[in-house]
């Protein structure tokens, strides 16, 4: 009897370990799918096994390495593309192969969903289809609020109110699949005919309209976040300048002046940009027809990759202060160590990403 017991007692530890596995496996997945720095590479076709499990990464200096394992107790074991091969030793043609993939990718300033899917249709790669190519349930979740900036004019213009109970797109889609007013229908059909689109094919422009949203709502989230952080971390650093070694070396001070009024110009321009979507995406909806549409799409589309780049680095590097200083404190030379040696390096690609977004849009 007692036999039995221990042996039900093992299946049901092993259970339990491989659910809170399984669990903690799901984790990582949507933490990668919502994060601007990590690209699984389950989301390449790779020949090489073993490479599946790995993951793209960028580090604070903003370079790409591909992380081997992750854990708690492991840490993170990273390595530079180059230097792979000799981890997969019985699978020399293949890992040669795929390391031409992964290095064309390893050169995105980004890993966010929407930078990803652009690098890997430039590599031919089909990514319609890739789960981890998109927003988990959870962040979509999160984002509602951001969402209801866009579905609100929608649900004004279809409906004339704005606060039916709508969660986001897929609800709306099923809403106006089934238009249960009459002068909705009619404002479906003059929208249809305002995008020179069929009627049967506004569920489509809908999923269009969301995805591309869902992606600003995604960036602006990440901004809000980021932001006060960097404002944070700026006022930490002008701590330093109290420092009377600090004050005795001109060219220190002004390293410091240099790198807080970079973040700041950066966290400000980028912060206009958003302004400037919201306004055309107001834009769109006081004239609505298929050049608008396209317009603003195209817009949007084509600030992803700078975007994802400029906020990632941001973040990366704003984590790092975080986990290292958590209570904010650190002497003054600890902390003139750090930025010169994790902030400084990096901070010229992010500021020169952002110059390029403004003068290529201006």
């Amino acid at each position: 009897m007692n036999g039995d017991a221990s042996q039900a007692d093992a299946h049901a530890q092993t259970e339990a370990s491989s659910s809170a596995e399984e669990t903690k496996r799901r984790s990582l997945d949507e933490e990668a799918r919502d994060s601007l720095h990590i690209l699984p590479l389950s989301s390449i076709p790779l020949e090489t096994p073993g490479l599946q499990h790995a993951r793209l990464i960028k580090n604070v200096r903003l370079q790409t390495v591909v992380e081997m394992f992750h854990g708690t107790q492991t840490g993170s074991g990273q390595v530079v593309p180059r230097h792979v091969p000799a981890y997969f030793e019985s699978y020399k043609e293949e890992v040669e192969r795929d390391l031409v993939k992964i290095e064309k990718i390893a050169t995105a300033s980004s890993f966010d969903v929407y930078s990803s899917r652009i690098e890997l249709r430039r590599l031919k790669i089909d990514v319609n289809n890739v789960e981890c190519l998109t927003l988990s349930d959870r962040k979509k979740k999160e984002l509602t609020s951001y969402m209801r900036v866009f579905t609100r004019p929608l649900m004004e213009y279809v409906y004339g109110q704005e606060d039916m109970q709508v969660a986001d797109v897929s609800d709306i889609i099923r809403l106006f699949a089934t238009p249960n007013k009459d002068e909705a229908l009619r404002n479906l059909r003059m929208m249809a005919d305002r995008l020179d689109i069929e009627l049967t094919e506004i569920p489509h422009f809908l999923e269009e309209y969301g995805d591309i949203f869902l992606s600003l709502a995604y960036f602006r989230k990440c901004l809000d976040e980021i932001v006060p952080e960097v404002q944070r971390f700026v006022t930490w650093m002008a701590d330093i300048r109290t420092s009377a070694e600090v004050k005795r070396d001109p060219r220190q001070m002004k390293m410091l002046d240099d790198i807080a009024r970079d973040l700041t110009d950066i966290s400000t321009s980028i912060t206009g940009r958003f302004e400037s979507f919201d306004n055309r995406s107001k834009d769109f909806w006081s004239d609505i027809n298929a050049d608008t549409f396209r317009t603003i799409r195209e817009l949007i589309a084509s600030h992803h990759v700078t975007i994802g780049g400029v906020l990632c680095g941001l973040a990366v590097k704003m984590n790092l202060w975080k986990s290292r200083f958590q209570r904010g404190g650190g002497g003054p030379n600890r902390r003139m160590e750090f930025v010169k040696s994790e902030i400084l390096p990096g901070l010229s690609h992010i500021k020169a990403l952002e110059t390029s977004a403004r003068i290529g849009h201006s």
